[in-house]
């Protein structure tokens, strides 16, 4: 007969293959802090309700604080031959307080058990995502107001466009952020329901108070029915879809930090900090931090079609497919959370080059659209014949191998008459980007103005 938890029924125990492929203890042991809480609300209402004595639930509940301490110090031992975290620690109550821990289980399932471990764990993670986040916001922020005057160029294409500046360029990503923190706590507003009560699939007929256990663990309320209770993973999958979009974002900016710090751009510079050498080539410092949040982006996007893949087939409920939904996840979130401290740590490491950025700011013929707009503005002209003439401008000045700035007057008359001195005004990249007051614009005043409004933002949420 077989020695498992479950094996009433079995007469012979279980082939290798079959114990090989159905363990999941060397992942879900993390789940050990999540198991424990919720046993502890489990127990304190089936006491509430009667279901168990107050003797018994008094026992469970000393034995369980017992396997929280050891999970918390690092002495619990787990076993493979139990299987699950589940089994783990029920197998350790009953070492401590004895037969009376087989009551715990009463009125529950391991289906609702670990659905409900796994909402803890994520709206966990969710939360200490969220802090990471407002950090590098507020590393961002910091930035922006620093650079906030410090002229760069502007890419389309990767191809100088207009003029803007390193501190606009870094509240784009605060910006893009702020989306992904959005995109977290709506994950995190939906999950915030209890599924401990729905038992394997069907509910139970002992009279549980699944309010209680709900309120005991902090959810907004029980979920509404029993099999979506244990066969929903859409928490897990919208919480991977916002780290990857995350993983995204810090990948693009990984992207540039890569390209930036090349002799070639030169635009900025990392410390020992964050770079690497090279086994043969002595001169060279790596952005390897960079190179591997770009990377690690691949995983972070991986877990989610994974777990949509598992996901698509399932008929309702639960399915031991579903067991396949931990290491993923456990993988992407960390990773995630790797990716954001080290972008953090770069942008406070980074040194900003102004005078390279300032002068590839001004290649490229990058005001060329401030003089389409004052063809526009001062003379009259639609957008597409202004747009015309300065492209005839711009060719004229690239032939005679100087900027807009430094082409004669006199050339640009003979292209269109009306051009008087006043156009100089607008063709330095400095004058370039001041222009640019429209809201959200480039212009350094705004730059700093929505650098200190994030800041301020970020301060009040911390208190």
């Amino acid at each position: 007969m077989t020695s498992k938890i479950w094996g009433g029924r079995f007469q012979s125990a279980t082939d290798a293959i079959l114990e090989a492929i159905n363990v999941s203890i060397e992942f879900d042991k993390r789940l050990g802090p999540q198991d424990v809480r919720g046993s502890l609300a489990h127990v304190a209402m089936l006491a509430e309700t009667g279901i168990l004595t107050r003797e018994d639930a008094v026992s469970i509940t000393r034995g369980l604080e017992q396997i929280r301490g050891e999970i918390e110090e690092g002495s619990f031992v787990f076993s493979r031959a139990l299987e699950d975290i589940h089994m783990n620690v029920e197998a350790r109550l009953a070492e401590i307080i004895g037969p009376v821990a087989g009551r715990l289980h009463t009125a529950r399932s391991r289906n609702d058990q670990v659905a409900t471990d796994f909402r803890l764990f994520v709206r966990d993670t969710i939360d200490d995502l969220d802090a990471q986040l407002a950090d590098l916001q507020q590393a961002l922020a910091e930035k922006a107001l620093e650079e906030a005057g410090s002229v760069m160029p502007g890419f389309t294409h990767l191809q100088s466009a207009q003029p803007v500046t390193f501190g606009h360029h870094l509240l784009a990503y605060v910006e893009m952020i702020g989306r992904d923190r959005g995109r977290f706590r709506d994950a995190r507003a939906r999950l915030d329901e209890c599924p401990l009560g729905a038992a394997a699939l069907a509910g139970t007929s002992f009279p549980i108070d699944r309010d209680f256990t709900a309120a005991r663990l902090g959810f907004a309320r029980p979920t509404a029915n029993s099999l979506d209770s244990v066969s929903d993973r859409d928490f897990v999958l919208e919480t991977l879809s916002a780290a990857a979009i995350t993983a995204t974002h810090l990948s693009r900016f990984a992207e540039e930090i890569v390209l930036w710090t090349t002799p070639q751009f030169a635009f900025v510079a990392l410390s020992d900090k964050f770079t690497t050498g090279s086994s043969i080539m002595p001169q060279k410092r790596n952005p390897d931090a960079a190179e591997l949040v770009r990377g690690k982006t691949g995983r972070i996007i991986g877990a989610l079609q994974a777990l949509l893949i598992v996901m698509k087939g399932l008929p309702l409920a639960y399915s031991k497919d579903m067991q396949e939904d931990k290491e993923g996840t456990f993988d992407s979130l960390d990773s995630l959370s790797l990716c954001i401290a080290a972008i953090a740590g770069m942008t406070r490491d980074m040194s900003v080059d102004r005078v390279k950025m300032r002068k590839a700011a001004g290649a490229g013929y990058a005001t060329a659209t401030d003089l389409a707009d004052w063809l526009v503005r001062t003379l009259g002209l639609p957008f597409r014949e202004a747009h015309h003439v300065t492209g005839r401008i711009v060719a004229i000045a690239a032939e005679r191998g100087v900027g807009l700035e430094k082409l004669p007057l006199a050339e640009m008359q003979n292209v269109e008459p009306r051009i008087s001195q006043d156009v100089f005004s607008v063709l330095g990249v400095e004058k370039s980007v001041r222009s640019r007051t429209s809201h959200g614009g480039a212009a350094p005043s705004n730059v700093r103005k929505q650098a200190k409004r994030w800041l301020r933002q970020l301060e009040k949420e911390r208190n």
